[in-house]
């Protein structure tokens, strides 16, 4: 089994991008602008949302703005500033990806953020050249909450589902992918995503950060199949 076969998925805010807590500001800002503020239960809720369906979240809750698209023209002039002016990495996450690149390792975005977000945000923080596929939900017109965006990132790459791992820090993410028949690194970011303790028990592996791992390693235990997994540095 080569590196060649193997295929990495990996989200992007709050896993490739330390931007996780943008959208916490971004949604913040919002409420702020019609006086309310967020509960847990909403911010939960927000987190497994696409962005046309967090602009419908805010219009139809909190009456903010003309209509759901309003609410959505405002995420994304809060959310491009970001992605052009501030993106940055996860510590440790681009090293991983250009060591991975090293090794023949197929690689992929898929998000649930628009690709106008993506391009800017991957491009700004050094991603991009070592990406196979950038893959919106918007493109297959499905959440995370169903597979497709997953699968077809890794139609792009052209891995087997076998060999294909889903790198993610949002528990609901990860179930899905398992559900699929994907192999799951868990990278824990905050516990509105996911508590460590969630993904340990979801994922095949998880780590607290892109230095718990290494390259030559989950190259070896990608290309198994029978054992479980162990990789970190």
């Amino acid at each position: 089994m080569t590196a060649m076969r193997i295929g990495v998925i990996f989200d992007c805010d709050g896993t490739l991008l330390d931007s996780a807590g943008v959208w916490r500001e971004v949604e913040d800002e919002l409420a702020r602008r019609v006086g309310v503020r967020l509960a847990k239960a909403d911010t939960d809720e927000l987190t497994t949302l696409t962005i046309p369906e967090a602009g419908a979240f805010f219009h139809e809750r909190f009456g903010l703005g003309r209509d759901a698209a309003d609410v959505v023209g405002m995420i994304d002039e809060l959310m491009l500033a970001y992605y052009r002016e501030r993106a940055c990495e996860r510590p440790g996450a681009l090293a991983f990806v250009r060591a991975l690149a090293e090794r023949g390792v197929a690689m992929s975005v898929a998000s649930s953020s628009p690709q106008a977000y993506l391009q800017t945000g991957l491009a700004t923080a050094g991603f991009l050249p070592y990406l196979d596929a950038v893959v919106s939900v918007d493109d297959v017109g499905r959440s995370k909450r169903e597979p497709a965006v997953y699968d077809h990132a890794r139609a792009l790459m052209g891995t087997s589902l076998r060999y294909t791992w889903g790198f993610e820090d949002s528990a609901y993410a990860v179930r899905t992918l398992r559900a699929a028949g994907y192999r799951t690194v868990g990278v824990y970011d905050c516990d509105l995503a996911g508590a460590y303790e969630e993904l340990a028990a979801l994922c095949d592996h998880a780590v607290r950060g892109f230095d718990e791992l290494d390259a030559d390693e989950f190259v070896t235990w990608g290309a198994a199949l029978s054992v479980s997994p162990s990789f970190s540095s």
